[in-house]
């Protein structure tokens, strides 16, 4: 069974850092595709950044040049390193996986985790 587990969301001042980490468990080959999405109360989910398991990364334009993300592909670990953070990012982040292959009968799909919250505020 394909699991995805976040951490790392908490609170933080304005100006902060916070790093979330995903590990997709059940997997037994790199994940083409992983992503995080968030979503503010009462606004629907939106795509912050992804990364191929090649390394290829994107961002939304609100946080280019202040996230990072990355992938070690071997253990389908994605992180989002979040620098000058603003009380616009509040949010629940939520990791993603997407791949759609078959490979001893395991089968991604698209799948989220459950949620990490992250809060900025002074």
């Amino acid at each position: 069974q394909v699991q995805l587990v976040e951490s790392g969301g908490g609170l933080v001042q304005p100006g902060g850092s916070l790093r979330l980490s995903c590990v997709a468990y059940g997997v037994t080959f790199p994940i083409n595709v992983m992503r995080w999405y968030r979503q503010a109360p009462g606004n629907s989910r939106e795509l912050v950044a992804q990364i191929t398991s090649g390394g290829n990364a994107e961002y939304q334009d609100s946080v280019k040049g202040r996230f990072t993300i990355s992938i070690d592909s071997a253990k389908n670990l994605v992180v989002l390193q979040m620098n000058s953070l603003k009380s616009e990012d509040t949010a629940v982040y939520y990791c993603n996986a997407e791949d759609y292959r078959e490979e001893g009968g395991i089968r991604v799909g698209n799948k989220f985790g459950q949620g990490t919250q992250v809060t900025v505020s002074s």
